[in-house]
């Protein structure tokens, strides 16, 4: 059990995308309701539906990946599903900050760096 600490991050990564896709999913027009106030008055405006259709992927993608990341450490210790997990988090992570950054939510920018710190950690440990 030397990846213990991997597997966490793995876990925490996948448990955070899986579950925030599938909100995204069922609760597509609020969601979609919701970020169409929040960006109304950004660049972004005219693109809010085109940019959460990317996030669900990249989430769905991240959580996948690092799902399939944990089994892969825990099978036959390799890295590479949990590594391209934590990239495909980090970069969804990243896509959230720009916007919450672009709609001047600072709280809300704050919060996305909480989650990218263990994503970013993800990275250099599988990496």
């Amino acid at each position: 059990m030397n990846n213990v600490a991997s597997i966490l991050l793995l876990v925490f990564l996948a448990l955070t995308f899986i579950q925030s896709s599938y909100e995204k999913l069922f609760y597509w027009q609020e969601n979609l309701d919701f970020m169409k106030d929040h960006f109304a008055k950004t660049r972004l405006k005219n693109l809010v539906k085109l940019a959460l259709i990317h996030l669900v992927i990249l989430e769905l993608i991240s959580g996948i990946l690092s799902v399939v990341g944990v089994i892969e450490l825990l099978v036959n210790n390799g890295r590479t599903f949990g590594f391209y997990g934590a990239i495909f988090s980090s970069i969804s992570l990243l896509m959230m900050l720009f916007g919450q950054r672009l709609a001047k939510d600072y709280d809300g920018a704050r919060t996305v760096v909480i989650y990218f710190i263990p994503a970013v950690m993800a990275v250099y440990w599988l990496n």
